[in-house]
């Protein structure tokens, strides 16, 4: 049996987790071969979100620095120190299907990394504002053009990697803009990219994205990326995942 980790940040996402956990496939994946461990890494909840994880199974661990990016390099970390094969990560808030883990899995067998695309995938009514749609398909097209390797969907959060990916990985953001880093950095090490079309739909409760500030943000690591591929801290599980 070969393991793979579900990797879930977390902030305040009680709600979410609670409906997402229950529909883990979990006995779909071990006939196929999978093992699982679902890990929650959570920024200082205060809505029940650590009772949710613990009384579904999940390990739980508080980040040390504040932000999704923070959250992400310290699940990977707890990845490379785990015996597992592959990793998953998604958004905790309802917005990402658990059912279709396995979609992802699949791909990742002729793949280094597998990118969920919701602009390609079935978008439930109201799930993205036009201004996030708009602004999405924007930086997917900068993000190609500073980096070349095909990108989809430069924004999602539903992402699956093997282990040597993640070895590969040069990684320091703490915010919203980890996931346009980690297609830099799969970009910069020649890393082969595969997406899959993915259901994406409204999030459960408070958004934490700014659509404006963010969107800077992602923009900023993109051009900083493009003059620096390699951030000061030289290799994800070393430097680039001690949160201060």
């Amino acid at each position: 049996m070969k393991r793979v980790m579900i990797l879930l940040p977390t902030l305040d996402e009680a709600e979410g987790l609670a409906q997402i956990l229950p529909r883990i496939p979990v006995k779909k994946l071990s006939m196929k071969g999978w093992e699982i461990e679902t890990l929650v890494i959570d920024g200082g909840s205060e809505d029940g979100t650590k009772d949710i994880a613990e009384r579904f199974g999940c390990d739980f661990m508080l980040q040390q620095g504040k932000g999704k990016g923070a959250a992400m390099r310290l699940g990977f970390l707890q990845f490379l120190k785990s015996n597992c094969d592959a990793l998953v990560m998604f958004d905790a808030d309802g917005t990402y299907h658990p059912e279709e883990i396995y979609k992802l899995l699949s791909k990742l067998e002729n793949a280094d990394v597998v990118v969920g695309d919701r602009l390609r995938g079935a978008m439930d009514p109201d799930a993205m504002t036009r201004i996030n749609y708009i602004g999405n398909h924007v930086l997917t097209w900068i993000a190609v053009a500073l980096f070349g390797a095909p990108m989809n969907d430069l924004c999602s959060g539903y992402w699956a990697f093997s282990r040597r990916t993640l070895m590969e990985l040069k990684l320091n953001s703490m915010r919203f803009e980890i996931e346009a880093e980690m297609y830099t950095s799969c970009a910069i090490e020649n890393l082969e990219m595969a997406h899959v079309p993915i259901r994406y739909s409204k999030r459960l409760g408070e958004a934490k994205l700014g659509s404006v500030k963010d969107g800077w943000n992602i923009f900023r690591k993109l051009l900083v990326r493009r003059i620096f591929s390699t951030p000061h801290e030289t290799r994800l599980g070393e430097g680039n995942l001690t949160i201060q």
